[in-house]
């Protein structure tokens, strides 16, 4: 079983839950506003994307942009932690392994092999 981590009204995140039921994959839909994410589950992320998983393109990053870049390394994982519509979604993973960040069906279609 797959699970998906983000906010359920990202239209990126509508997308790809309707991918997921289209195919009938079975998954965990956790819910960012219901469930925010540990600084643990940050860091994990972090590994797979490279640096912290922030969506530099979103709205919340760009209302925090400067004051979230001048911020110690642990202060933006404690912002993160507190603001999670700025983490780059969904997150698909299994298995404690991420699949894909944010959605491209043809990603979805390479990990999840539908």
């Amino acid at each position: 079983m797959v699970t998906l981590y983000g906010i359920p009204n990202c239209d990126t995140v509508k997308k790809a839950r309707v991918y997921l039921e289209k195919h009938s994959i079975k998954h965990d839909f956790v819910d960012f506003k219901k469930t925010p994410p540990s600084t643990e589950e940050i860091l994990f992320w972090a590994d797979f994307f490279g640096e912290l998983p922030v969506n530099k393109k979103g709205q919340t990053y760009r209302k925090h942009a400067a004051a979230y870049e001048k911020l110690s390394d642990r202060a933006k994982l404690e912002f993160i932690c507190e603001n999670p519509s700025i983490i780059k979604r969904p997150i698909l993973q299994k298995n404690k392994k991420v699949l894909s960040f944010g959605f491209d069906e043809d990603v979805y279609k390479k990990v999840l092999g539908k």
